[in-house]
């Protein structure tokens, strides 16, 4: 990845007490869009705080928050469906082709057309799917697999198992570097979309290109950037792709992931994991095994069903939304944000490791926190990053932390609004500049937040 490098130099930030862009924010609320669709989600106060006051919840890339029509749905699901029709559910409640009737809702979000994708299985299982699928279909000849270098680490650990089971070597190799990297030896590459700890967005029609250019498939990692950003997978001729389901999408701590396979190459996909449940006949048991026609090969045993349903329930919190919308509100969100930041946080305290340009940036801001701040790093206890996070997570504004020094802050477009923007920065600014006071001894550095650079990288 890039370099970071620095900006033009913001303002000292007011530290008289003002909220300078909280008049801003509640403007911004009052015009944008997606305003409405907030009240689909369950974003009450959290019960632990005195003040009664609601959570800033800036972690939907790691859990997004509870759609309205969940816990209604599942009821019914326990106690009629369970409960009542139980084992007929099965056919009279649709619960036998709920994989791919899900999956028909997720497509349009990821831009594929229908039956291509099919819900079920952790995302881990799916990318070994894929990644084991796609050196199936490789050209003799291949020698290796490239992974995206700074991939969420169960990505790397999958590819390198699969590689190991076929015989391949992998290669990890920077997103930006795989079109001057890939050669005729490459059976496939697995990449991620966006970061998951700088929010980079990669160019996925410009990588698929070159990766075919040179004879190899391009398998996908959504799980940043579905839900959050307009994805084109039928446009960028991909082959194969994955994604979860629980951050952008809402469906749930471990909702079922899915698997994307492009129609054209669905009758040569050869699941390393082949079940009952993908079989061309699951009710024949017949000892040998045919796969089923289409997409519906990428099943394997018998789906989640709760989880299932209750992703489907969070998927209705996309009606009459279109991705192009969340995409504008997004950037918007992550530009205000950094904004706010730069008027609200002494200088020098942070630096942006996410992209300032639009077209690479994904739906989250990730900050560098100084470690100037604390002599914690070098005395071996916790990263000043990790301190500064838990304080505002008690102060209700929910981010999350990733080694050594990075604050993310997850941007919802469905639910997130400019002033939960702005009130993050506040309280971000309120305690480091707290932290600044209780150190004097620290010396100055160049005003910040320095945006557009990039930092190499659980949930994720």
């Amino acid at each position: 990845m890039s370099e970071s490098r620095e900006t033009p130099q913001s303002p000292v930030p007011d530290t008289a007490g003002a909220r300078t862009e909280a008049a801003r924010a509640a403007e911004l609320d009052a015009a944008g869009p997606l305003t409405a669709t907030r009240d689909r989600f369950v974003l009450d106060a959290s019960p632990d705080r005195a003040s009664g006051e609601a959570d800033v919840y800036l972690d939907g890339n790691s859990l997004g928050a509870l759609p309205r029509s969940v816990p209604g749905r599942i009821a019914e699901v326990i106690e009629r469906e369970w409960g009542e029709l139980r084992i007929r559910s099965w056919t009279e409640a649709g619960w036998w082709t709920a994989p791919e009737r899900i999956g028909e809702k997720i497509a349009p979000l990821v831009g594929a057309a229908p039956g291509q994708v099919v819900v079920g299985d952790s995302t881990s299982v799916n990318v070994f799917k894929a990644v084991v699928g796609g050196i199936r279909m490789a050209g003799k000849g291949c020698t290796e697999i490239l992974v995206d270098a700074t991939t969420f680490p169960t990505d790397g650990y999958v590819a390198r198992s699969a590689a190991r089971m076929a015989g391949l070597a992998v290669r990890p190799v920077e997103p930006a570097r795989i079109a001057d990297e890939v050669t005729e030896r490459t059976a496939l590459a697995l990449v991620n979309h966006v970061d998951y700890r700088t929010g980079e967005l990669n160019d996925m029609a410009q990588i698929t290109a070159a990766l075919h250019s040179a004879g190899a498939l391009a398998v996908w990692d959504l799980c940043h950037s579905a839900g959050a950003l307009p994805v084109a997978l039928d446009a960028c001729g991909v082959d194969l792709a994955v994604g979860c389901t629980y951050k952008y999408l809402n469906g749930g701590p471990g909702s079922p992931a899915y698997l994307y396979i492009r129609q054209s190459l669905q009758e040569r996909f050869e699941s390393p994991l082949p079940g009952w449940n993908s079989h061309a006949d699951p009710f024949g048991m017949e000892t040998g095994f045919t796969p089923a026609d289409g997409v519906l090969r990428g099943r394997v045993g018998t789906p989640d069903i709760l989880s299932m349903l209750a992703l489907e329930a969070a998927l209705e919190a996309w009606e009459g939304v279109a991705v192009e919308d969340v995409r504008a509100k997004s950037l918007a969100l992550t530009d205000f944000f950094l904004e706010c930041v730069a008027a609200y946080v002494p200088p020098g305290r942070v630096r942006s490791v996410t992209p300032s340009e639009h077209r690479r940036r994904g739906s989250q801001i990730s900050l560098a926190c100084s470690p100037r701040l604390s002599a914690s790093v070098e005395q071996g206890g916790t990263p000043v990053a990790g301190e500064v996070m838990a304080e505002l997570i008690r102060r209700g504004v929910v981010g999350d932390f990733r080694p050594p020094d990075v604050l993310r802050f997850g941007f919802t477009p469905l639910y997130t609004t400019f002033a939960d923007a702005e009130r993050a920065a506040w309280v971000l600014g309120e305690v480091l500049r707290e932290r600044s006071a209780a150190e004097p001894s620290a010396g100055a550095e160049s005003a910040g937040p320095e945006q557009d650079g990039t930092a190499g990288g659980g949930a994720g």
